[in-house]
């Protein structure tokens, strides 16, 4: 039987590295933001006292159809009650309400979803230097993929 040597790459630590701190950045920035929401610093778009009222309702709207009643979503339903805005916020739309409390809260949402593209932005001149032009060329078709997913480019229904 041989030995295997199961010691981390050093494009493994680095990842590790980003992927650590990021958690942490997130998570802190994540009881901060709730703290400003929760605790009334920051003024939500819908008032606390209010969310109750959404919890049973779906998301999106729906017409009505054979045998079913049109249903008023959520995001429509909050948009007519209190964003008052052309369209409901869907995507990144969430960032033009950013200065509401209960908006502020994506921010750390967006950075704990986002740290692995950095994560393998990161590694990327690492596998090249080393040789690895296969792994090399997969993790930068894994940033565009998730870059492109995360830019609402791509997108399905509405």
């Amino acid at each position: 039987m041989t030995e295997q040597n199961i010691q981390a790459t050093e494009e493994q630590v680095l990842y590790a590295n980003i992927l650590e701190k990021g958690m942490y950045i997130g998570l802190l920035l994540m009881f901060i933001t709730f703290a400003l929401y929760v605790f009334g610093i920051m003024k939500p778009a819908v008032p606390l006292d209010k969310i109750s009222e959404y919890w049973n309702m779906p998301v999106a709207s729906h017409a009505a159809t054979d045998g079913h009643e049109a249903v008023v979503g959520y995001l429509d339903k909050v948009n007519a009650d209190y964003l008052n805005m052309e369209r409901p916020p869907t995507g990144w739309a969430w960032l033009k309400l950013v200065g509401k409390g209960d908006f502020l809260n994506f921010i750390p949402i967006a950075i704990l979803s986002g740290v692995t593209i950095i994560c393998y932005a990161a590694i990327v001149p690492g596998l090249f230097r080393r040789g690895d032009t296969a792994y090399g060329v997969i993790a930068i078709l894994e940033v565009l993929i998730l870059a492109l997913a995360a830019s609402g480019l791509l997108t399905v229904g509405h």
